[in-house]
């Protein structure tokens, strides 16, 4: 037993280190994963004011959830305070273990994002991968008394603070600059006008469709194989998926630029010979904002041309003429393909042509540009 319970306590130790680590190198993406769960119970009637106020606080839950994680498993290999951190991880892999059989059997949220952007699971995967952990976890719970500190108490309280300082400083550094591996489809090298178009393998999904026709006020459904004469009169037309296709979806989806005439321009910006730049913005805030001049001092003396994209022109009118900018080339796109593009707001990108060839937080990009 004593074997068994040391074997668990160093495969969930680990594990839970990596899975924060991950998820630290992005925390926004655990954040808008979250989200997603939020908007989702909202929406189907679950306290939704509480859901709601989850939904604005979400990144300071995906901080605090990614630094339990790593702190956790931090003290679980250390054998330090055993009881309690035993019973958190309980506690934790019991809600791990629900979201992943929600994300399964509810269908209505495609993945739950455990191990972040860079390893991608099923859901089937990361439901088994919590059954396991929880069984792994039941060990240690049961077997405390077979875990022994491996330092001396105050070591390993120093080392427990570090890796708390340090996990939490990571997200710090990422969430003012960039994740420090980008797992993203918009990483540097990346051809976007390639990356928007059907992957070569993708199965379509498969469809039936049926009519329904009214008479005599009765309504009937008919196969488009046999329909009814002319004394029906169309009601309407039902599509029914027969067979759902995969990697159908690209990896970049939903990333059009739009003009303000409501023109796509996607093709014609993306689609340009030599170097330009795209600034992605999120969202506007005269009031906390420090980047206005110094982007508009860029923009002015760069030889490049310079497009701002974000979800919000209205607000992006507003700032200009604030800055007394009679006009300058706004595209608005999908605000969640913005959050995908733009980690940190805002965001520069150096394109040539489709090809990303470089990207800054603008905190980053200051000392670039100038």
């Amino acid at each position: 037993m004593k074997i068994v319970v040391n074997i668990s306590r160093i495969l969930v130790g680990v594990l839970f280190i990596f899975s924060g680590l991950v998820k630290a190198i992005d925390p926004l993406g655990l954040a808008y994963k979250m989200q997603e769960f939020f908007e989702v119970w909202a929406a189907g009637g679950f306290v939704p004011g509480v859901m709601d106020w989850l939904h604005v606080h979400a990144l300071w839950f995906s901080l605090l959830m990614i630094a339990l994680e790593v702190v956790l498993g931090i003290a679980l290999l250390l054998g330090w305070r055993i009881k309690t951190v035993s019973y958190l991880l309980l506690l934790l892999m019991l809600f791990f273990t629900f979201l992943t059989s929600y994300v399964l059997f509810s269908g209505k949220i495609k993945a739950c994002g455990c191990f972040g952007d860079c390893i991608p699971l099923t859901p089937i995967q990361t439901f088994t991968k919590d059954i396991i952990l929880s069984v792994l976890v039941l060990f240690i719970v049961f077997g405390t008394k077979y875990i022994k500190p491996f330092l001396p108490g105050k070591v390993n309280v120093v080392l427990f603070t570090l890796s708390l300082l340090a996990v939490l400083g990571l997200q710090w550094y990422v969430l003012h600059h960039l994740p420090v591996k980008d797992c993203l489809p918009f990483k540097a090298g990346n051809n976007i006008l390639e990356l928007r178009k059907m992957p070569k393998d993708a199965v379509p999904d498969k469809y039936d469709y049926v009519f329904v026709y009214k008479k005599n006020g009765e309504a009937k459904e008919f196969k488009v194989s046999a329909l009814p004469d002319s004394s029906w009169e169309f009601a309407e037309r039902k599509q029914l998926l027969l067979e759902k296709g995969k990697n159908n979806i690209p990896l970049i989806n939903d990333f059009i630029f739009t003009t303000a005439s409501g023109n796509d321009t996607t093709e014609a910006v993306l689609g340009q010979a030599g170097e330009y730049y795209l600034l992605f913005v999120k969202e506007f805030n005269w009031d906390t904002d420090t980047w206005y001049g110094d982007f508009m001092k860029f923009s002015s003396t760069t030889q490049l041309p310079v497009y701002m994209v974000t979800g919000d022109r209205k607000k992006a009118n507003e700032i200009f003429r604030k800055l007394g900018v009679v006009e300058f080339p706004v595209f608005t796109c999908d605000v969640t393909a913005i959050k995908t593009a733009a980690r940190v707001n805002p965001t520069l990108y150096l394109m040539k042509g489709p090809v990303i060839k470089n990207k800054w937080s603008w905190e980053d990009a200051k000392t670039i540009v100038k």
